[in-house]
């Protein structure tokens, strides 16, 4: 039987939580300082610098360096993944939650250091300021608090706690979780991942990457005809995929939170000079894969219309290569464990009902979600992406929402580890 969420013992979390919030914030700021680029994907440093904050702490880390060769055949530096790993005693289940430190360049127009972990006082207690500090190093911070809380005021006698802190979401997650997984260090048997604090998303989209190469022949520009324009070709190329979105539109996901499948050209490349006709072209395209949508079938359907169209385009030889294939998370049975005391604790703590959603995003959960493990995502921050500025310039996190997300996950955990 459920406690009544004002009960002593989740008051005395929430307690210690208050007290230790400074603490949480610099830890936040550390995380942020060091950058974690990807690419380049320089990103062992960044999981030394965590570890040495978590043995600081007093919670013993396992450092899980992927191999060298790996990680450069997927076009990045270094990584080093880590697992905390508490266990309290036999008979509960082993809850692990997930946050990734990797994050895209921070690109142009800050009016805050991007590694400054500068704190901006406002009326709600403050916005934290620095790239990734929304998506996803609040959640390192939301969860080794929560975790620390829990173990101060209402230690567990059963069960086990795992923090997961990974470095490869941002090129799809093969070399963090997907790693973890496949090397048999970690087996959970239910997750919690980075997230945002207004509502728990159960499901989210695929996503299929591919890299089209239209080749022609280069020639002078004063004599076009004795070249093949891969430019034009290209041109006609993106005419089609765009228009494509007109039929994409019309698949609706029945999943609150997605919509409908669609299709992005997100990089160009080719020509070699202003005075020379194209000879190659590079296109890199995105196409969002709803739950409901066969990944097999959406990745037939593209590369139909792609061939079909460079067919019509005499002289073109065409090149497609996947980059990434991500399945879409859809619900396993026993999620509902995860969402009901994040829910229940969430209306408690921000005053409001917590529904849950789906999101268009892709994420690495859907690792753990295919090896028949469920998962949800919840942590630290606003109601949406574009509130936060993840992906742009000046993201933030609103301190109000990390110091109460934080309490949510340490209410959560104490619910998921007590004897049934």
């Amino acid at each position: 039987m459920s406690l009544p969420t004002d009960h002593p013992t989740y008051l005395a979390l929430d307690a210690w939580i208050d007290a230790h919030f400074d603490e949480e914030v610099r830890t936040l700021q550390a995380l942020v300082q060091v950058p974690t680029d990807t690419p380049p994907g320089n990103n062992a440093p960044h999981a030394e610098r965590t570890a040495e904050l978590l043995t600081g702490m007093g919670l013993p880390v396992s450092r899980h360096p992927v191999p060298a060769a790996d990680v450069q055949a997927y076009g990045l530096q270094s990584i080093t993944n880590l697992i905390v790993r508490r266990a309290y005693g036999d008979g509960g289940p082993t809850v692990a939650l997930n946050a990734h430190g990797d994050v895209v360049p921070p690109g142009e127009g800050w009016t805050h250091d991007p590694y400054g972990g500068e704190v901006v006082p406002d009326a709600t207690g403050g916005q934290l300021y620095g790239r990734a500090s929304a998506v996803s190093k609040s959640d390192f911070a939301t969860y080794i608090y929560a975790l620390r809380a829990l173990e101060a005021v209402a230690r567990p006698q059963r069960g086990a706690i795992e923090l997961h802190f990974t470095y490869d979401e941002e090129f799809g997650g093969e070399l963090g979780p997907g790693w973890l997984l496949a090397q048999g260090l970690t087996r959970p048997d239910l997750l919690i991942a980075a997230g945002f604090s207004y509502q728990v998303v159960t499901a989210h989209n695929g996503c299929l990457q591919l890299e089209v190469t239209l080749h022609g022949t280069a020639s002078h520009a004063a004599y076009p005809e004795t070249g093949v324009d891969a430019l034009q070709a290209a041109n006609r190329l993106l005419t089609a995929l765009y228009a494509h979105n007109e039929v994409l539109r019309g698949r609706r996901s029945g999943v609150a939170g997605i919509t409908h499948p669609y299709l992005n050209v997100g990089r160009i490349e080719g020509g070699s000079n202003t005075n020379v006709v194209p000879g190659k072209v590079v296109l890199k395209l995105d196409r969002r894969m709803i739950p409901e949508e066969d990944v097999a079938a959406v990745e037939a359907e593209v590369r139909t219309l792609i061939e079909a169209t460079v067919a019509a385009c005499p002289g073109i030889r065409l090149e497609i290569k996947r980059l990434l294939l991500a399945h879409s998370l859809k619900p396993l049975p026993g999620h509902e464990k995860l969402v009901a005391p994040l829910q229940r604790h969430g209306e408690a703590v921000f005053g409001e009902p917590i529904p849950t959603s789906g999101t268009p995003l892709y994420t690495d959960v859907r690792l753990y979600g295919a090896q028949g493990i469920p998962a949800v995502i919840y942590g630290a921050g606003p109601r949406t992406v574009l509130e936060s500025n993840a992906k742009r310039a000046d993201e933030h996190l609103a301190l109000a929402d990390l110091k109460r997300a934080t309490r949510v996950v340490a209410r959560a955990l104490h619910d998921l580890l007590q004897p049934t």
